[in-house]
C-alpha cells in the first residue's frame, strides 16, 4: 500500500484557484462538455487511469460516466487468502472519510474505485485456485481517487470534483484542491498527452510472453491468429463433464469459459476505443495499472447501492443478432420463449436473492423484472433485476463479501460450481468475471460484471468467453455460443 501524488497536477499556484474560503470539495462545470474519448487519449499514459464508461448513452442505465487517474493511495492484493478480509484497510478509511452527497451531480463524486478479480472470491469461499496463472494480475487493485471528472449524458454536462486530500488522507486543503483543479483543467484544455514511460504504452511485442510459457495454445478453427487454452474437443469434453456433475446432483448449473488470446498490435487505449465503438455498453470500463490494462464492454451490472437500496441485474441467455430485421425479431422472440434460458436465468435469480438476503432487510428482496430481453450491438440477452434494502448495520463491503463473485458467472449452488470451474478451467480467470467498481465517500456504489473484457499484459490480449451449462445443454451449441460472444471483440482487434 502506498501513497502517490502526481507531480503533473501541481504546477498551478493557489492564486489560480478559488482561495481558502471555498467549501470542499471544489466543483466546477466543464464548459464546453469535454468528449470522453478525447480525454481518454489525452490521459492514456497516466498511472491508475480509470474510466467507468456508460458508452451506451441512450439507455436508462447509461446515464453517467467517470474518469480519474493518479490515485492518492493504492491498495493491492496479489493472491487472496481464505479467511481474510481483503477490504479491511479500505473499509476503515471509507468509514472515516465519509462525506455528504453533493445534490444534482452524478452519484460518484470521488472515493475508492478499481478492480476486483474473480479469484478474490477465495477470501470468503475455500475453492481451489486454477493451476496456471501466466499473466499474474492481482486479485485486488484499488485506488483512492481525490478527484473525478463526471458526465451526465442525459443533460450533456460534465463537472470536475476535487476533494483536496493530502497524500496521508489525514487532512484536506482548499489550496491543494485548487491547484489540482487548475492543473487538470489546463490538461483538458490543452489536450496534450503526458509523455510517460508506462510499460502499458510500450510496444508489447518487445516483451511478449513466449508461447512455451502459456499453459496451452490451441488454434481456433475459423479465427486466424486467435489461440485458446482448449482444443475444441477438449472444451466439448469438459462441458460433458459438467453435465455429468449435474446429473450426479452436484450442481444445477455452472458457468464455463475458454480463454482466447491474441498478440497485441495496438495500445490499450486504441483497442478500447475500437471495442467501445463496436460494442457500446452501459457498464464499460478502462483501467490501466502498472504494466497491465483491463478493457471492458460489459452490458451487465453486478451490484448498485443508492441510499439503502441494492440492485443486481443478472444476464443469462444470449442470442447472436441477425442482419435481417425480421430474423432479428424472431431471434428475440425465441430467446424470450426459451425454457432452457428461462430456467438458467431463474436459477441465478434465486441464487442472488439468497446472497442479498444475508445483508438486506427481511422481506425486502423483490424481483421487479424477470427474464426480459435487452438488445445490444451484436447479441441479445435475457436479463432480470433483483432488489433489496441493505440493513443499517451493513456496508457495501459486507454486501460484496456476501455476493462476490456474481452468481451469473459462477453457477448454482455457487461454491460447488466454483470448485468445478477451478477443476475444469486450466487457467485463472483474473479480471474476467470479476468487477470494476466505485465506492463513493457519499455511500454510493456501483459495479459491473467483467464479461466482454480484454486484459492486456506481456504482449498478449486475453479475452475469455463462456456461458451457463445446464442439464439440457448441447456441448457443440455451447461452444458455438462462446464464439458468437467473441465475434464483436475480435472485430475490435482489427487495425
Amino acid at each position: 500500500m502506498s501513497g502517490h501524488v502526481s507531480q503533473d497536477l501541481s504546477y498551478c499556484s493557489p492564486e489560480q484557484g478559488t482561495g481558502e474560503t471555498s467549501p470542499l470539495p471544489l466543483v466546477e462545470e466543464l464548459v464546453p462538455c469535454p468528449d470522453l474519448e478525447q480525454l481518454l487519449q489525452t490521459f492514456a499514459g497516466e498511472e491508475g487511469l480509470l474510466v467507468l464508461d456508460s458508452a451506451r448513452h441512450a439507455e436508462s442505465l447509461g446515464r453517467y460516466s467517470y474518469l480519474m487517474f493518479n490515485p492518492l493511495k493504492r491498495f493491492q492484493i496479489q493472491q487472496a487468502q481464505f479467511g481474510t478480509d481483503p477490504f479491511e484497510a479500505i473499509r476503515q478509511l471509507h468509514q472515516r472519510l465519509q462525506r455528504p452527497s453533493l445534490p444534482e451531480l452524478p452519484p460518484f463524486q470521488g472515493g475508492f474505485a478499481g478492480l476486483l478479480s474473480y479469484e478474490l472470491g477465495r477470501s470468503w469461499e475455500e475453492f481451489p485456485r486454477a493451476p496456471h496463472d501466466e499473466f499474474g494480475l492481482p486479485d485486488l487493485a484499488v485506488g483512492f481517487y481525490d478527484w473525478v471528472i463526471t458526465w451526465d449524458h442525459q443533460q450533456h454536462r460534465a463537472w470536475l470534483i476535487v476533494h483536496g486530500f493530502d497524500s496521508s488522507l489525514e487532512s484536506q486543503s482548499t489550496d491543494l484542491a485548487a491547484q489540482r483543479l487548475c492543473a487538470i483543467k489546463q490538461r483538458i484544455e490543452s489536450g496534450v498527452p503526458q509523455q510517460r514511460s508506462s510499460v502499458v504504452l510500450q510496444s508489447p511485442l518487445e516483451k511478449q510472453l513466449d508461447l512455451s510459457a502459456l499453459s496451452a495454445s490451441h488454434a481456433v478453427e475459423g479465427l486466424p491468429g486467435i489461440l485458446s487454452n482448449f482444443s475444441k474437443d477438449q472444451f466439448l469434453r469438459q462441458i460433458e463433464r459438467i453435465i455429468e456433475y449435474i446429473y450426479a446432483g452436484d450442481i444445477f448449473q455452472a458457468n464455463f469459459s475458454q480463454r482466447l488470446l491474441s498478440p497485441v498490435t495496438m495500445s490499450p487505449a486504441e483497442l478500447y476505443l475500437n471495442l467501445r465503438s463496436r460494442n457500446p455498453a452501459p457498464f464499460a470500463g478502462y483501467f490501466a495499472w502498472d504494466d497491465w490494462a483491463v478493457l471492458s464492454a460489459s452490458p451487465e451490472r453486478f451490484l448498485n447501492v443508492s441510499g439503502s437500496e441494492v440492485e443486481t441485474r443478472p444476464i443469462k441467455g444470449t442470442r447472436r443478432r441477425k442482419t435481417v430485421p425480421e430474423a432479428d425479431l424472431l431471434t428475440r422472440d425465441e430467446l424470450r420463449e426459451s425454457k432452457k434460458d428461462q430456467a438458467e436465468n431463474v436459477m441465478i435469480v434465486d441464487l442472488l436473492r439468497n446472497d442479498l438476503s444475508r445483508v438486506c432487510e427481511p422481506g425486502s428482496i423483490r424481483v421487479p423484472h424477470l427474464c426480459e430481453v435487452e438488445t445490444y450491438e451484436t447479441v441479445q440477452h435475457l436479463v432480470s433485476e433483483v432488489r433489496g434494502n441493505l440493513r443499517p448495520e451493513h456496508t457495501v463491503w459486507d454486501l460484496l463479501s456476501s455476493s462476490f463473485p456474481g452468481g451469473s458467472i459462477t453457477g448454482a449452488p455457487k461454491v460447488r460450481a466454483m470448485e468445478i470451474i477451478a477443476e475444469l478451467e486450466p487457467t485463472v480467470r483474473g479480471p474476467y468475471c470479476g468487477s470494476l467498481f466505485y465506492a463513493g465517500l457519499n455511500g454510493e456504489f456501483d459495479s459491473n460484471i467483467l464479461i466482454r473484457t480484454f486484459t492486456v499484459r506481456k504482449g498478449w490480449i486475453q479475452f475469455p468467453v463462456g456461458g451457463g451449462i445446464v442439464a439440457q445443454s448441447q456441448p457443440r451449441l455451447e461452444y458455438e455460443e462462446t464464439l458468437h460472444k467473441a465475434a464483436g471483440m475480435i472485430a475490435a482487434l482489427e487495425t
